[in-house]
């Protein structure tokens, strides 16, 4: 299995009512990431390149180093958890992109961030 492959990433979201004023196009998404080393290397996560897009696909593009202030480093079999969030000017959107890791052997390689969509509830009924 080559690096890239033994990063998994997944997603659960939640729509966030108490933060979000629809009447003021404010839909607040909080998002919990999941990633897990199924290799035999371990790797540092090194920085985040999101695509946040609305429902209008306006993308937005944010960069930035690490995840919640952290760079955590994730041993063979190991999993880190971390959550987030993210406000739309719309009651739909998706997110997606990716980790800049960085191998024990110094290799860095980008993990995917599987699409996924932020939705308030009853919006794609």
């Amino acid at each position: 299995m080559n690096i890239e492959d033994s990063i998994e990433v997944s997603v659960n979201t939640e729509y966030l009512a108490e933060q979000s004023i629809p009447e003021e196009d404010r839909f607040v998404f909080a998002y919990h990431i999941r990633i897990h080393n199924s290799g035999d290397n371990g790797a540092t996560l090194r920085s985040r390149h999101w695509f946040i897009a609305d429902g209008n696909a306006d993308v937005q593009e944010v960069q930035g180093e690490g995840v919640v202030g952290e760079q955590p480093t994730i041993e063979p079999g190991e999993t880190y958890r971390y959550s987030s969030g993210s406000v739309l000017r719309t009651k739909v959107g998706s997110m997606r992109g990716y980790y800049v890791m960085q191998a024990d052997d110094g290799t860095l390689f980008h993990a995917t961030i599987p699409v996924f969509t932020l939705s308030a509830p009853n919006a794609l009924n």
